[in-house]
């Protein structure tokens, strides 16, 4: 099992800390937390066993390979949810309800508003392709995904004067306006690219920093970070290989 870098009340205390700048806190597979003068925002948190549990005896059992980084009901500081497709490990009733129930609010793709409410139990915020919508200070522009399944979005969020992209599940990248950081999925699988054509994707749109997702949470959806490592050194592309727990301060 591999265990995060902070965890629980740990976690908890470093989020409390951090202070000024912007962070952002990798909560394994595509999970992020993002904190900026006080204010917090989730993108696509998977923080149960609900899936382990719904594909057990299956022929792909979703074999937990991290140790969850916080419970969810700890999460009642979080002002706004993003979720990028209907997914479970992207919009999972049991990580929702604890933190949507403390009065976070939630935003998803327009396609996915029947599911998002179903799973949330709340009203969500809907958003289409190349709208922008300003929720909790962050400003949240949807861009395309290409993902096997209707109605997937990535997000560029701007922050105090800083963009960070999250593309979501991918197996390419759109045209984004200039951003500091570009998350990634590398796991190659299942509608994703892999860690090559994800180093090549966040050269190519001039990302300041990469960061490598959707990795690491089950073992038969998995992959190595050594290819996108290499490939970022290859290409001068700067890159950072977070653990669970762990911040990054821009």
């Amino acid at each position: 099992m591999i265990e995060p870098a902070l965890a629980d009340e740990a976690f908890l205390a470093d989020v409390r800390g951090a202070g000024a700048g912007v962070h952002i806190w990798w909560l394994g597979q595509a999970g992020y937390l993002v904190a900026a003068g006080g204010r917090h925002l989730l993108v696509d948190p998977y923080l149960s066993d609900s899936l382990t549990a719904k594909y057990m005896g299956t022929d792909t059992p979703h074999v937990r390979m991290s140790r969850r980084v916080v419970a969810p009901e700890e999460l009642s500081f979080v002002d706004v949810v993003l979720s990028t497709h209907e997914h479970t490990d992207h919009l999972d009733a049991e990580t929702l309800r604890p933190i949507l129930g403390r009065g976070a609010g939630l935003v998803c793709p327009a396609g996915t508003v029947d599911a998002a409410r179903e799973r949330g139990g709340v009203e969500p915020t809907p958003i289409s392709e190349g709208e922008t919508v300003e929720v909790a200070g962050f400003e949240v522009m949807a861009v395309p995904a290409e993902h096997p399944g209707p109605h997937c979005v990535g997000y560029v969020l701007g922050v105090d004067g800083l963009r960070i992209y999250h593309s979501g599940d991918t197996t390419s990248v759109p045209d984004v306006p200039p951003v500091e950081v570009a998350i990634l999925p590398i796991n190659g699988k299942l509608g994703n690219m892999d860690g090559v054509t994800a180093a090549r994707a966040a050269r190519r749109i001039g990302a300041g920093l990469a960061i490598p997702c959707h990795y690491g949470m089950f073992r038969f959806n998995t992959a190595s970070t050594r290819e996108f490592t290499a490939e970022c050194r290859r290409l001068t592309q700067p890159s950072r290989v977070l653990r669970p727990g762990e911040r990054l301060t821009i």
